[in-house]
């Protein structure tokens, strides 16, 4: 291997890397681990760790490096130790990846197939279908799902001791706090009887303020206790809500 040396370099990013390109990694630790030559995909992620994969395990690495960690790249050097001399021949590049607690990853690369690299900005994450957020969403934009001629007042309806999810008003004009959950259980119902108590108390809401526990689901200990609070429990179809037609509708 007749390349010059140069210093080593150490990289940081706020970029995604994705490399693709023939190479041995060796793991040293808690144990020692060693990947053979072989092609394979290195992703490098803008906190630097590094993870490598190859096409058989999913989403799993063969080898990884996690966060925090460091990252450093140089010209590999005329006497690089590898496994072989015919990977002696191939390695242009090494990488080395160096944990606080004293692990050390070694990659020793080829030519590159795949180099690219990206900037993915900030991520808004998992948006799980159904969750209480979007239902409730559903909910203050179709305030009649709980009965004709009631409107909604406000989102997030602030109280002293916080918000309340929805506040409606009736087709009486009388006005309704609704708290919305996935999973009715007996501890929405206990939040909904603090934030009505409080309620209750402002004249500004009239003379009594009506609560609604609204939920896809309300187990029968928490109905229980609502009915035997005057709370009214709506079970809501989230499906409907969107839109989404039930397979049993249909006639084909």
């Amino acid at each position: 291997m007749a390349f010059e040396v140069e210093a080593e370099v150490q990289v940081k990013s706020d970029s995604v890397r994705l490399v693709i390109a023939p190479c041995q990694v060796d793991y040293t630790g808690r144990l020692t681990a060693h990947l053979p030559w072989a092609k394979r995909l290195i992703v490098v992620k803008s906190d630097n760790s590094v993870s490598v994969h190859a096409d058989d395990r999913a989403y799993k690495p063969l080898n990884w490096m996690s966060s925090p960690c460091t990252l450093s790249t140089r010209p590999c050097l005329p006497d690089e130790p590898a496994a072989t001399a015919a990977v002696d021949a191939e390695v242009e590049e090494v990488w080395e990846v160096d944990a606080p607690t004293g692990d050390h990853l070694q990659i020793l690369l080829g030519p590159k197939l795949l180099d690219v690299t990206e900037e993915l900005g900030a991520d808004p994450g998992l948006q799980k279908d159904g969750v209480e957020a979007h239902l409730q969403e559903l909910l203050a934009e179709n305030p009649d799902t709980f009965g004709a001629g009631w409107s909604l007042v406000r989102r997030e309806y602030m109280t002293p001791i916080g918000p309340v999810d929805l506040l409606c008003r009736d087709a009486e004009g009388v006005y309704v706090a609704v708290e919305v959950k996935r999973r009715g259980e007996i501890d929405g119902v206990e939040q909904l009887t603090r934030y009505l108590e409080l309620m209750n108390r402002d004249h500004l809401l009239g003379d009594r303020v009506r609560g609604v526990f609204a939920a896809q689901k309300i187990k029968p200990q928490a109905r229980t206790l609502a009915t035997d609070r005057g709370i009214e429990c709506v079970t809501v179809d989230y499906d409907a809500l969107r839109g989404m037609d039930h397979p049993e509708d249909r006639l084909f």
